[in-house]
């Protein structure tokens, strides 16, 4: 269960995952030694998978995101969301791929250099994936907060 403290560390380590534990026991005022136990234990319980950057995609020339939404063919029943999933996850350019309920099964979001490509080289290869339905798509034309 995590309490305050270790919700402090959370929320620090999410602005910066390079901070040292020195400069962050500081800025929260809880001991050193304190801080950097807390993160090992949510390191050994998994309550932190992993730390991590939030690259600029734009400096990549990684300018266009999509979300798209994907039904599963009903009449190939045989193929579960999770196995379409997992191919998906697969191909290049798709950064992120939830299981969701509702109309539609799957919710992914790709990046590409434009919508050509990301049209050409991602939701047309998932369209020929066995099991996949029909999918939706939406353009994003501006990222207000990305968090991961």
């Amino acid at each position: 269960m995590l309490d305050e403290k270790d919700l402090l560390i959370i929320n620090e380590l999410k602005k910066n995952s390079r901070i040292s534990t020195k400069k962050l026991a500081s800025k929260i005022q809880i001991p050193r030694v304190t801080v950097h136990d807390r993160i090992q234990k949510m390191i050994e319980q998994k309550i932190i998978k992993s730390f991590t950057i939030i690259p600029d995609y734009e400096q990549f020339g990684l300018t266009t995101s999509v979300f798209a939404f994907i039904a599963s063919n009903p009449t190939e029943s045989n193929v579960s969301a999770t196995k379409i999933a997992e191919k998906i996850t697969k191909l290049p350019g798709v950064y992120e791929v939830h299981i969701i309920a509702g109309e539609y099964d799957l919710l992914i979001k790709v990046r590409g250099k434009s919508f050509e490509e990301v049209g050409k080289n991602v939701l047309a290869k998932i369209r020929q994936i066995k099991g996949v339905g029909r999918t939706f798509t939406i353009p994003c034309f501006t990222t207000i907060k990305e968090e991961i």
